[in-house]
């Protein structure tokens, strides 16, 4: 029972960063969707069965516009690409997951990844509860957040324009935060450096899927060479 409270009272200690975030950011996506026309419980199923945060934003546009089915699927695929290869790089990581690997898998976020991708936890702790509870935190306080957006639309009418930039400035912070946590900014610069590229040569519309590929082939590429060094 000790170990088991130690967990997570450790888990939420490390998804406390992600709280603050994931509120805000919850606020403004519910806000969005009340001046939609979509109340409480579309926003709070939305985030709770979907749990994708930029696309919830996109989804928005999409609900209004009454875009169609195969355009839905399509956008979605193309925004949420990047988990595919967040995926790749956790099967070591949640293989051994046991009942908790669904769930782990469905609340795999860009800032769920974040803080878990070192494949890091607690000494005395007990890792699948750990990595379990870090991921069920990080997706309450996104649904707290998106029902307390949706009530706080109906009593503080304000422009929202501008207001989707947020999910930009949290993946800022999330880059931010690695940059500084970690001695190794090789990963980073090829993040930004592949971005950078495919977006000159591909556009705005079309870079995010080639740049998710050169960014895994370039990191493929420096990790045999590392292997093959050491």
């Amino acid at each position: 029972m000790h170990r088991y409270r130690y967990t997570i009272g450790q888990a939420f200690y490390k998804s406390v960063p992600v709280l603050a975030g994931y509120v805000v950011l919850g606020i403004g996506f519910g806000i969005l969707m009340r001046k939609a026309g979509y109340g409480v419980l579309w926003t709070a199923s939305m985030s709770a069965f979907i749990y994708a945060g930029s696309m919830q934003y996109v989804g928005v546009g999409l609900l209004t516009g009454g875009a169609s089915v195969l355009s839905t699927a399509i956008t979605t695929i193309m925004v949420n690409a990047r988990h595919l290869f967040y995926s790749i790089s956790m099967i070591d990581k949640y293989k051994d997951a046991g009942k908790y690997k669904p769930y782990m898998i469905f609340a795999l976020t860009d800032e769920t990844y974040s803080l878990l991708c070192d494949g890091k936890y607690p000494d005395g702790s007990d890792p699948r509860l750990y990595r379990f509870m870090v991921s069920l935190f990080n997706h309450c306080y996104w649904i707290a957040g998106s029902i307390m957006g949706s009530l706080l639309g109906v009593i503080l009418p304000f422009s929202t324009k501008g207001i989707e930039f947020s999910m930009t400035a949290l993946f800022v912070a999330s880059f931010t935060e690695q940059w500084l946590t970690t001695g190794n900014h090789i990963p980073a610069l090829t993040g930004v450096i592949c971005t950078l590229l495919s977006l000159v040569v591909f556009g705005r519309e079309n870079f995010l899927i080639p740049s998710m590929l050169l960014i895994t082939l370039v990191l493929t590429l420096l990790s045999d060479r590392e292997e093959k060094g050491s």
